[in-house]
C-alpha cells in the first residue's frame, strides 16, 4: 500500500477533468467538497466521504460549488485487496457517504500524515501510514460491503444547496442545529430539505451533524492531551455519556482506547476488524 496526499484548487469556474485508476484505491475526504461522476453514478463528496477507486474506470471530477478539497489516498495492491476480501460490488459503487465507522480511522490517518510531513508536531501517532491505511481499508470492505446507496438525480442547484448545507453544517458542528435552522439557510422548507439532502449526500442532516463531531473529536483524541470530557463537551455532545456511547458504536472501541491505538497499540484494532 502506498499513501498519498491531494491538494486541489480548482473552483467552479474550472473545466472538468478525468482520472484513470489503474488498480484500486481508497480516497478519504478531509476537507473541502467536489463532485465525481463515474459508472456508478454521480456523487458529491465533502469532509467524510470516501471515493473508491476500481482498476479500468473513469473519474470525472468537478468543483461546481466550492474550491478546492483536501484527501487522503490509499492505494493497495492487489494481493491486499485480495487478503481483506469482501464483495467485489463493494469496490464497484463509486463513492462512500460520511460513515462513521470510516471517518475516525480517516481522521487517524489524516492526524498520521500531518505529523509525518512536519505541519503536525503535536501529533503523537506512532502507527506508521501504512498500517492505519490498510486498517482503513479493512473497515472500509467490513462496512461497505451489503450496503447500497440510492440512486437519485437532482438539478444542478440542488446539489448546490446540499453541499452548501453540509459546509454550513461542518463549521457550525459545536452548537445545537435543529433541522429547520439548516433548511432556513437552504432556503427550503424542512420537509424537502430533508429529502434533498439525503437524496444527493447519502446521509441525513442530523446523521451528517452527528459525523462531523465524531470527525473532529477523533481528530482531537489523536492530536492532543484534551481531557475526553473537554472533547466531548468541545464538539458539541450534551454529556460525557452520550459522546462514549456513540463513539464506541462509530469506532468499535471507546474514546480512551481510540486514543492508545492512535499512540501504537495497534493490536485494540487488529482485534476489532479481525486482522493479523
Amino acid at each position: 500500500m502506498t499513501v498519498s496526499r491531494f491538494r486541489c484548487d480548482a473552483g467552479p469556474g474550472a473545466a472538468p477533468f478525468a482520472e484513470y485508476r489503474t488498480g484500486h484505491s481508497l480516497a478519504y475526504v478531509h476537507s473541502g467538497s467536489f463532485g465525481c461522476h463515474c459508472r456508478a453514478g454521480f456523487f458529491e463528496l465533502v469532509a467524510g466521504s470516501v471515493l473508491v477507486g476500481h482498476p479500468g474506470e473513469e473519474y470525472t471530477c468537478t468543483h461546481e460549488h466550492v474550491s478546492g478539497d483536501e484527501c487522503l489516498s490509499f492505494f493497495l495492491s492487489e494481493e491486499l485487496v485480495e487478503a481483506l476480501g469482501g464483495t467485489r460490488a463493494a469496490w464497484q459503487v463509486g463513492a462512500a457517504p460520511p460513515l462513521p465507522e470510516l471517518m475516525v480511522l480517516g481522521e487517524m490517518a489524516q492526524a498520521a500524515a500531518d505529523g509525518s510531513s512536519g505541519s503536525g508536531s503535536d501529533s503523537h501517532s506512532d502507527l506508521g501510514l501504512d498500517e492505519i491505511g490498510q486498517l482503513f481499508a479493512g473497515r472500509f470492505v467490513e462496512t461497505i460491503s451489503g450496503k447500497t446507496r440510492k440512486p437519485a438525480s437532482p438539478t444542478a442547484r440542488d446539489r448546490r444547496r446540499a453541499v452548501e448545507a453540509a459546509l454550513w453544517i461542518d463549521d457550525n458542528f459545536g452548537r445545537e442545529i435543529e433541522l429547520e435552522d439548516a433548511a432556513r439557510q437552504a432556503g427550503l422548507s424542512p420537509f424537502h430539505f430533508l429529502r434533498l439532502f439525503s437524496a444527493v449526500l447519502g446521509v441525513t442532516p442530523h446523521q451528517y451533524l452527528l459525523r462531523s463531531r465524531l470527525r473532529h473529536a477523533a481528530r482531537l483524541l489523536t492530536d492532543a492531551d484534551i481531557a475526553i470530557t473537554d472533547i466531548a463537551y468541545d464538539v458539541g455532545f450534551g454529556d460525557l455519556s452520550n459522546f462514549v456511547r456513540t463513539f464506541h458504536r462509530a469506532a468499535g472501541v471507546s474514546p480512551s482506547k481510540f486514543r492508545q491505538a492512535s499512540r501504537g497499540m495497534r493490536k485494540i484494532f487488529q482485534e476489532r476488524i479481525g486482522l493479523n
